[in-house]
């Protein structure tokens, strides 16, 4: 299939989707829930959403420690990534928590936990960007800095108004996809080691079945993040929403997929099907079913074609290597979710939101960048668990 063709295609894909959005797309979500699905708060419904809440505390730490297992496909360095995750993991679950404690006088509820998980699993994110190019207990350093980070952006995004509009982002849209992949790809440039342009990143069968069975599995619990923390008459709507769009996703990415390279290239599919419950965070609540379906439809298919073609010239560009391709899924992501959102609710609150986002995010990631190159020391291996770990492999033949 020639470039012709396939532009061809995604024009008329896209002109599709510009339809069915603009005829089923009505900003009908919390509207339609309060006269479908509302129920009257008493004390035993506070106790069912309490009860609701905790489960959902699980589930996104599950999600977190898939978030693990989506990122391990270089043969050689699997158990690196898993500790990675959980140090970075914990280090800002506890920061995030203090923090929270001692300068806001938090309530210690379920909303504060599942707060802090998700300031935990954003860093997860965060250092799929350079993962592998840090000694092991700096991933400790990186989820205490981040931390203060995140709380200052959680911050802005609920106290700051511009032009006198809150950002909508009930879904983490720019708090959570966004912070994650700037915030990463800052501490990258900080660090700036361009040898992992140069890692061959040989994957194996088994390696990537488990990115498999983690992408399948955090795009089926992909609803109960996105709606941890909403009032229980969103819930089900938002459910709806988030499976709408995650399921355009998983459509678009393979027609994209088999129109531009002939064949699935699971490091991309895998990936790029999660943009649709992605850019859904921040019109998770403002669109309905169909205009989510457009939504992910869309999402997939720019997410895609990012991983094919703006990988290599944007990693260039900026002199570092996205080692696991986080911008062109959360990053491109939260963006196309901020402009969704900005279109259905007609205010620039959300997208201007995202540019100081993008920007302050960076800046700190770039400040945390430089603290780790130069407390780094030697590194003479990148991607590898062999500095890290105690083998006891079978010799080769």
């Amino acid at each position: 299939m020639n470039n012709k063709k396939i532009l061809m295609l995604v024009a008329l894909i896209v002109v599709l989707a510009i339809a069915a959005f603009l005829m089923y797309g009505e900003m009908t979500g919390a509207l339609t829930l309060e006269a479908m699905f509302q129920t009257p708060m008493s004390g035993g419904t506070d106790l069912m959403y309490e009860e609701l809440q905790f489960g959902k505390n699980l589930d996104i730490w599950f999600m977190l420690m898939l978030v693990a297992f989506l990122m391990i496909f270089i043969k050689k360095f699997e158990w690196g990534v898993a500790l990675a995750v959980l140090l970075s993991a914990a280090a800002s679950f506890v920061v995030y928590l203090g923090i929270q404690d001692i300068y806001f006088d938090a309530v210690w509820n379920q909303a504060l936990l599942i707060r802090a998980v998700i300031c935990a699993i954003t860093v997860v994110i965060a250092i799929g960007v350079f993962l592998g190019t840090c000694k092991m207990w700096q991933y400790l350093l990186v989820g205490v800095a981040f931390a203060f980070v995140y709380s200052l952006v959680e911050y802005l995004l609920a106290n700051l108004s511009i032009f006198g509009d809150f950002a909508t982002d009930p879904g983490g849209s720019i708090l959570v996809h966004m912070c994650a992949a700037y915030f990463g790809l800052g501490v990258a440039m900080g660090i700036r080691d361009k040898r992992a342009f140069d890692e061959p990143m040989y994957t194996t069968t088994h390696s990537v079945s488990f990115v498999w069975l983690a992408s399948m599995l955090l795009w089926m619990l992909w609803p109960s993040f996105v709606t941890s923390l909403l009032d229980i008459e969103n819930i089900t709507w938002a459910t709806i929403t988030c499976y709408m769009a995650g399921i355009g996703s998983i459509l678009s990415t393979y027609v994209l997929c088999m129109a531009v390279q002939g064949k699935v290239n699971p490091l991309i599919y895998t990936y790029a099907m999660l943009c649709g419950p992605v850019a859904i965070g921040a019109p998770l609540l403002s669109v309905g079913p169909w205009g989510a379906l457009v939504i992910g439809l869309i999402a997939g298919a720019v997410s895609t074609l990012c991983f094919i073609y703006l990988q290599p010239w944007f990693c260039k560009k900026i002199g570092v290597l996205d080692v696991m391709g986080v911008h062109n899924l959360h990053g491109v992501g939260g963006w196309m979710g901020a402009i969704f959102v900005t279109i259905l609710v007609g205010s620039v609150a959300s997208l201007a939101m995202a540019a100081v986002v993008c920007v302050l995010t960076i800046v700190t990631g770039i400040i945390v960048g430089v603290i780790v190159r130069f407390t780094r020391g030697d590194m003479e291996k990148i991607c590898d668990d062999e500095p890290d770990f105690i083998r006891n492999d079978e010799p080769v033949a």
